[in-house]
């Protein structure tokens, strides 16, 4: 069987172009989804669990399946592993065919080459910072919403009229018990042991 995947990235792009150039291949099956590069593709998933022995997943192109090489080269083999074989319009590549199997090999390379380029961008880029002497992670200290949810915290906590219990200022607020105590803490509150069990 002949099983197709369309998809386009953004809202504004059309799948016409692609499910013309299935049709035309004879495609029985088109799986199509208009979503973000970066967002989950249920359809991608159940095109490839319809997958079965002797059939083929065709793609617009190659970049339809991943969202880097090293994902692509991943449903590749996903697809051979099922006894299946995959055909890109684009590039024109058949892995049903002796060049296209040929191809896997080197887009297996490719995908561990993108991996290591990343990981050497990264490290430079922290290497980079750090000579430049600056800060790395998270930035130190509260948000200003932050702050005002540490001075609410620090009220709830000190009231007498009503005395509030951790679970009841927590609730209140919508934080952790781990984030109130750090609200407390940077509100320079010391903790009370008949509370803190509440």
């Amino acid at each position: 069987m002949k099983i197709a995947y369309a998809r386009v990235s953004t809202k504004q792009q059309n799948l016409e172009m692609q499910l013309e150039a299935f049709r035309a291949e004879g495609c029985e099956k088109i799986y199509q989804e208009k979503k973000s590069a970066f967002a989950e593709r249920p359809e991608l998933t159940r095109a490839m669990d319809d997958l079965r022995a002797g059939d083929v997943l065709y793609v617009w192109a190659l970049d339809r399946l991943g969202r880097s090489l090293y994902e692509v080269v991943g449903n590749v083999k996903t697809i051979h592993d099922k006894g299946a074989s995959l055909f890109a319009i684009v590039q024109k590549i058949d892995t049903s065919t002796i060049q296209g199997k040929m191809l896997i090999p080197l887009f297996s390379m490719l995908a561990e080459l993108e991996i290591d380029l990343k990981r050497e961008r990264a490290a430079a880029g922290i290497r980079n910072a750090r000579e430049q002497g600056r800060q790395l992670g998270r930035k130190v200290g509260l948000s200003e919403a932050g702050k005002e949810k540490a001075k609410s915290a620090k009220k709830l906590y000190l009231s007498q009229m009503p005395a509030y219990s951790v679970n009841e200022i927590c609730k209140m607020l919508g934080i952790s018990k781990k984030t109130l105590y750090k609200y407390l803490d940077l509100e320079g509150v010391k903790l009370k042991g008949s509370v803190i069990s509440g």
